[in-house]
């Protein structure tokens, strides 16, 4: 793999440590430990699997969160959503190990690792279905864009944010925060809106896609919405 994908899975994982452990006010976290582990060794199995067969999906999910094409909303949306996160996080670590307000049944970690490793997989058989997953909302004219409608988008229009809403209570559940977990509500109503308005600017931006919503009717949850 290239440097730069390297170095961006090397901050990415150390800002995650920082800011768990910064705020749990010590590394004997075991279930931190085992969420980075899991999670990034999940993102680093994907990534390497999307340098060997989709290294242009992987250029464009490197890009920065604000490009040129990409409507103003999804920049704010991004911008508040990027700072809630690392915002969320630290609140799990002061939560879960530096005041220990939450008390959480031994088991409910456990099961909350399987959601996370689920949400991951789902995430992973996203990008290889849809080699225009990019993590901004933007009609990628110059790659070619055009409707995807296999894989788990046989299902459901957004998968990836349909993963992304049993990833977020997993991880709070995961690393045993009732804070976490009631703080993951605002993420997942931005997700939602994040998904309606993704969804109008497919209908009037890219071929297809109307005729595709009619076949697939549902945006996150099958037979659901």
């Amino acid at each position: 793999m290239k440097a730069k994908i390297w170095i961006a899975l090397g901050v990415e994982f150390f800002i995650f440590a920082a800011l768990l452990f910064g705020s749990a006010g010590t590394l004997s976290w075991r279930a931190a430990w085992a969420f980075l582990a899991l999670f990034f060794g999940a993102a680093l199995l994907i990534t390497r699997k999307l340098a060997q067969d989709e290294p242009a999906l992987l250029d464009e999910r490197l890009k920065l969160p604000f490009q040129q094409g990409q409507p103003l909303w999804d920049k704010i949306f991004l911008a508040g959503f990027i700072a809630y996160f690392f915002a969320w996080l630290p609140l799990m670590g002061l939560d879960a190990v530096r005041f220990g307000w939450s008390v959480m049944p031994e088991l409910v970690p456990w099961i909350a690792a399987d959601g996370v490793a689920i949400a991951l997989w789902i995430s992973f058989r996203t990008l290889q279905a849809n080699p225009f997953a990019a993590s901004v909302v933007r009609i990628q004219t110059e790659r070619g864009h055009r409707v995807i409608s296999s894989g788990p988008y046989a299902y459901v229009r957004h998968p990836l944010y349909s993963a992304a809403l049993l990833l977020l209570p997993s991880i709070a559940l995961m690393l045993s925060s009732w804070a976490g977990l009631v703080a993951t509500i605002p993420l997942i109503g931005a997700l939602i809106a994040r998904t309606v308005l993704e969804d109008r600017e497919l209908h009037q931006s890219l071929f297809g896609y109307d005729s595709y919503a009619r076949r697939v009717r549902f945006r996150l949850l099958p037979f659901i919405w």
